[in-house]
């Protein structure tokens, strides 16, 4: 006599991923959030966008969004204004002049000292890096006056700083460097130490792993770097009106684009026009590095 087969509930095995899938993705609130503050903060550059093709008079009896409804009123007058100014092309070729050298500068400079302070051993070696770091909290306007002060006494090679293109690089170096500085020690302090020991089991110097191990390596972060110094001096109206003085001929275009309005506030409609005339080459910039961004400032933030 046969026995009856036993039934056995065995466990249905889930498909791979089946948990995971049950998972409820966050993202799609993320995004709408992101997005909702995306517009918020563009709706300011649009309007400014859209008052740039507008008269003064126009801007004056109704809000710029009305200006998108037709029948349209635009005019190139502001531009053409501004781009045909007497020395803004030469103002254009002094800020190109101006940043790009002193954007090379804050790099060369603060990716020897971060290697320095990240893999090499000296005296005091954390109480300077200390240092620099703390001169992140000083304010730039209490530096004015004592640099200009240096600046005004001192001399290169029989070269006067004072008033000169050279004495706003030296400035922009010295003001960028505690961030620059910070930012690629705590990047370059996060590289694996295995590969240096390696570089120097097979001979390699500290010359040898900076230029073919550091430099490689830190593209991402010098690439954020640099997106920072040059959007900072590209920018920058206070620096080079103190020390360039009152001489046209070596003012940057952000000084020039300042005097496009009067005293009492007047001419402010080409200002509009000025603006983005004056954000066209730090956009190509960030574009052109803009994906090594995120990856160096956050390997720069949390290594180290």
């Amino acid at each position: 006599m046969t026995q009856a087969p036993i039934a056995v509930d065995l466990p249905t095995q889930e498909p791979a991923g089946g948990r995971r899938g049950k998972k409820r993705r966050p993202g799609s609130v993320l995004h709408v959030v992101l997005t909702i503050i995306m517009l918020m903060w563009a709706v300011p550059t649009l309007g400014l966008f859209v008052a740039s093709f507008r008269t003064a008079e126009a801007t004056n009896a109704s809000g710029w969004w009305t200006a998108i409804i037709p029948p349209w009123e635009f005019t190139f007058g502001n531009y053409d204004y501004v781009l045909n100014r007497a020395g803004f092309w030469d103002s254009f070729v002094n800020s190109l002049f101006i940043t790009i050298p002193a954007t090379v500068l804050v790099v060369m400079v603060s990716a020897f000292a971060a290697y320095a302070f990240a893999w090499m051993h000296f005296p005091g070696r954390n109480a300077i890096f200390v240092v620099v770091v703390g001169l992140l909290v000083v304010p730039l306007q209490v530096t004015l006056i004592p640099v200009l002060a240096l600046f005004r006494d001192a001399s290169l090679g029989g070269y006067e700083l004072n008033g000169t293109i050279m004495a706003v690089w030296l400035a922009h170096t010295g003001y960028g460097l505690p961030f620059a500085v910070y930012l690629l020690r705590n990047y370059v302090g996060g590289l694996p130490r295995s590969l240096f020991e390696a570089a120097e089991i097979d001979g390699a110097g500290h010359a040898t792993i900076f230029f073919r191990l550091v430099l490689p390596m830190s593209v991402p972060v010098i690439a954020s770097l640099v997106i920072f110094q040059f959007l900072w001096v590209w920018n920058d109206l206070l620096v080079a009106l103190v020390y360039l003085g009152p001489v046209p001929a070596n003012h940057p275009l952000s000084v020039t684009l300042a005097n496009l309005t009067t005293n009492f506030g007047g001419n402010w409609q080409f200002v509009t026009a000025a603006a983005f005339v004056s954000m066209v080459v730090p956009i190509l910039v960030f574009f052109a590095l803009q994906r090594y961004f995120v990856r160096g400032i956050t390997g720069g933030a949390v290594k180290g």
